[in-house]
């Protein structure tokens, strides 16, 4: 099958709000030190076949359209895009409501994916910001991020994910341990939503383990 990727400079029009999108959430992330020395990697979704994504080594706080490409969901991925798009690839064909997925490597993010590495999961359980998740309607409310181990081997990290992920309410993001978090929404807004929430909570956790005895 014949790769197919086209920059997004290239691609006319329909695409400028799309790159309006992941360079005002690349500002958003860089503000916050999530993204520091090119890493991490955005995407949104443009139809039922096709996202556009981040290209590797790339600056996200100063994203132009030379740094975003148009790809096939079902074509083999180009050389030039981030590393990790077989990980956005295999989110947008599992849940067509899917329409932005932000990949991040904060610092909370990081520890307690490494510190919760061997559970597997981070549970939240009890924090009114719960509430900011899609589908989570009380504090009460139990929510597990699933935790992997980092492989470099992303097509076999992206089968091993969809395999685990269930679809439960709140379940809109997982870590990696000792990299960082993938947060996804409806759209971009609702997943850089989703993003901040989870940095909050994370910090919460890791608050609590270092106050509580």
């Amino acid at each position: 099958m014949a790769m197919r990727a086209t920059p997004l400079a290239r691609d006319g029009g329909m695409l400028e709000s799309a790159l309006s999108d992941l360079a005002e959430a690349g500002r958003f992330c860089a503000a916050r030190g999530w993204v520091v020395a090119t890493s991490g990697n955005l995407s949104r979704r443009l139809d039922a076949t096709r996202m556009a994504v981040t290209a590797s080594g790339r600056d996200k706080g100063a994203l132009t359209a030379a740094d975003i490409a148009a790809v096939d969901l079902a074509a083999p991925l180009p050389a030039g895009v981030s590393a990790e798009a077989p990980l956005h690839v295999a989110l947008y064909c599992r849940d067509p409501a899917i329409g932005a997925i932000l990949h991040v490597h904060s610092v909370a993010a990081t520890l307690i994916s490494r510190s919760r590495e061997a559970a597997g999961e981070v549970v939240l359980h009890g924090y009114e910001m719960l509430k900011a998740l899609a589908g989570i309607g009380t504090h009460e409310a139990t929510v597990r991020v699933p935790v992997f181990a980092n492989d470099q081997d992303t097509e076999r990290l992206a089968a091993l994910v969809d395999r685990r992920l269930t679809g439960a309410p709140g379940e809109v993001g997982y870590l990696i341990a000792g990299h960082g978090l993938y947060a996804w929404g409806r759209n971009m807004a609702e997943a850089r939503r989703h993003l901040e929430a989870f940095d909050f909570l994370f910090t919460c956790e890791l608050e609590n383990g270092r106050l509580l005895p």
